[in-house]
């Protein structure tokens, strides 16, 4: 393909998930998006006269004494918010059974909430990243700007194959200093959570759920756990070559052997279980978003259930 072609390509790709995402903003998300993710202050805005059942602890003394008749002071919400999508383009991304692969799955709900965001006139920022932080792209207003985001996440081509959620979030806390709505959006393949697989795992037992904590005090973080089928029920077609997308190793199984059917579900089941408990262990609001499924109904139940607390 020529440089034109693909650029071609490029601009093909990002229009179908801006017009996808924007009819999905419109059509499911108005209202429900600004209603979740409120501002994180209030702004003086004026003073008037006090009237019948306003809060006596509004009232401002020094023009109720001006006047000779009672004033408070009214405030507005600081409305404007920063949100922060922490995408994972790690190799196993690239994984989808269906009709998507994860990572194009993971483009389109990020340029949903980016599209919902530039509706309530927030700002939008990036950070992409494999087992290293690969790209960052600083919160900015602006359907240009959301649509560089999109870009990105579809066509960056990662230096690096393997998955470090930890040192993603301490990038995070190192760039955004003021509280801001956080998106982790990952498979959540990472080595502590594939242990069982990987017996001399690096990343120590732990330094998830801790980082997790951590941020979430930081930030108003939200987990999005991305999902394949294959990946919890193998199809049974005989001899097959199983290679992990991270790591390159590669083992020859029988798929039609059921006591190995039976392992692999229960394994993976049991990896699951351990994500979703490091994720209440840590207090994180998450949920989880199938490849096989329309995601935005996942997003909606999540504003609904979320909507509910405020």
């Amino acid at each position: 393909m020529s440089p034109s072609e693909r650029t071609r390509e490029i601009l093909r790709k990002v229009r179908q998930v801006e017009i996808r995402s924007r009819k999905f903003v419109d059509e499911s998300l108005v209202g429900a998006y600004h209603s979740v993710f409120k501002g994180q202050g209030m702004d003086f805005a004026e003073v008037r006269e006090y009237q019948p059942g306003d809060d006596v602890r509004s009232i401002d003394w020094n023009v109720t004494a001006k006047m000779d008749r009672p004033f408070i002071k009214v405030y507005e919400e600081e409305r404007e918010l920063t949100i922060m999508l922490m995408v994972d383009i790690s190799a196993s991304g690239d994984f989808g059974s269906v009709k998507q692969t994860k990572r194009e799955l993971a483009a389109e709900l990020a340029s949903v909430l980016a599209f919902s965001a530039t509706r309530n006139n927030d700002k939008v920022g990036l950070i992409l990243f494999s087992d290293t932080v690969e790209k960052i792209i600083m919160p900015k207003k602006g359907r240009s700007h959301v649509l560089r985001v999109i870009r990105e996440i579809l066509f960056y081509e990662p230096q690096h194959k393997g998955t470090n959620l930890s040192e993603a979030m301490k990038t995070l806390n190192h760039l955004i200093r003021r509280k801001a709505v956080c998106f982790l959006v990952s498979d959540f393949l990472t080595e502590e959570s594939q242990a069982w697989l990987r017996p001399s795992t690096k990343e120590k037992p732990g330094e998830l759920q801790k980082m997790l904590t951590l941020t979430g005090k930081r930030h108003d973080l939200i987990c999005i756990h991305l999902h394949d089928p294959r990946e919890t029920q193998l199809p049974s077609v005989g001899w097959i070559v199983l290679e992990d997308a991270e790591t390159g190793h590669q083992v020859e199984v029988n798929t039609s052997d059921a006591r190995l059917q039976g392992m692999y579900q229960h394994q993976n089941r049991q990896r699951l279980e351990r994500i979703e408990d490091t994720f209440k262990r840590s207090g994180i609001d998450h949920f989880q978003v199938q490849t096989q499924e329309p995601y935005i109904t996942a997003l909606r139940a999540f504003f609904k259930k979320r909507g509910k607390r405020r």
